[in-house]
């Protein structure tokens, strides 16, 4: 369970745009949210929709150019990432955020072997001495459920599984004991049954080390089973935020409500086919000033088109601590939803 208390990590207005030939791209617009200690909190939506974005623009992992962080504040420990001089961002990451990728094959490097890769944050960020390095990392690797771990300190990525590799990326993410873990799709291109021993591992390691994790991903069936809390984003919004519970049981958004009826499901009619939504995600090569997902809403009025909807609470709890939404549609009675848990 999330603590209670100060955030460990509070986003406030984030906005990101890449400067392209054709105009700029506006990818990220004013995204706010707060990370509570010992929180997992998950962030979803289709691909375009700006969650990698978002979480690589909190660290300063994006290119520039033609990536710019416009505006917004990014506040860890009280300290406004943003701001902080190029050699200070590099000693918080790793050592304060965590980042584990999608492909851990190309996150790698082939050519050094996973022992020098999982010790140089330790010695970088930590000024362990080789020796002490090297134990911290069976360590690590012993954490994540490598077995023969000294040993497997030698080898290199490719002799490794995906489920492996995956482990590995994982335990040089934990290796500075990071106040926050970023997982960018972590078992997407994992099998479901290592995709399953991922996410055992995941909570194990939240019960074990306590750490805020956000879990970036599409898949809302693997949400369902790990998270505390929900972003829905969308064109590069957050359009709806919830504890897990109520976004399944109250789905409040057009497009969260969409989202949940393409989940498979073991009941009903065999012959059913799957639900879609229909149309495309928008290119935002302007800033938006109406609601970025009326075309392909189901519930579209003239006011969707004129105003961009502001997050307003759904529960009476302020925007960001409850279940809120942006919306100008309002939805009707509770709906109960049920997911596929992964």
């Amino acid at each position: 369970m999330a603590e209670t208390g100060l955030p460990v990590l509070d986003v406030r207005g984030l906005k990101t745009v890449f400067r392209t030939r054709g105009g700029e791209v506006h990818a990220v617009n004013d995204v706010s949210f707060a990370l509570h200690r010992g929180e997992l909190l998950g962030v979803v939506g289709e691909s375009g929709s700006g969650k990698s974005v978002t979480m690589m623009s909190l660290i300063g992992l994006l290119p520039s150019p033609p990536a710019e962080v416009r505006r917004g504040q990014v506040l860890l420990g009280g300290t406004d990432v943003l701001k902080v001089p190029p050699e200070k961002l590099r000693e918080i990451r790793g050592a304060k955020i965590g980042f584990v990728f999608q492909d851990p094959m190309t996150s790698l490097n082939p050519v050094f072997t996973v022992g020098m890769q999982i010790m140089e944050p330790l010695r970088k960020h930590l000024k362990l001495d080789k020796a002490k390095a090297e134990a911290r990392a069976v360590e690590l690797l012993e954490l994540v459920g490598i077995p023969d771990a000294r040993r497997r300190l030698k080898s290199y990525p490719h002799q490794f599984s995906g489920g492996m590799r995956q482990r590995v990326m994982i335990a040089i993410a934990l290796a500075c004991d990071p106040d926050v873990l970023i997982a960018d799709e972590p078992t997407t291109a994992l099998d479901v049954t290592i995709q399953a021993q991922i996410l055992e591992l995941v909570k194990d390691l939240r019960q074990k080390l306590g750490m805020a994790i956000i879990w970036i991903t599409h898949d809302l069936g693997v949400i369902a089973g790990i998270a505390d809390r929900v972003l829905v984003m969308y064109g590069g919004q957050v359009v709806e935020q919830a504890p897990v519970r109520d976004l399944f049981r109250n789905p409040q958004h057009p497009y969260t409500r969409a989202l949940l009826q393409t989940i498979p499901r073991l009941s009903g009619p065999r012959e059913a086919r799957l639900k879609v939504i229909e149309g495309q995600p928008p290119i935002l090569m302007e800033e938006p000033q109406a609601c970025p997902f009326r075309a392909r809403c189901e519930h579209r009025f003239d006011r969707c088109d004129a105003e961009n909807p502001a997050r307003r609470p759904v529960d009476g709890v302020p925007v960001g601590e409850g279940h809120d939404v942006a919306c100008h549609w309002t939805a009707p009675a509770p709906v109960r939803q049920e997911a596929a848990h992964a």
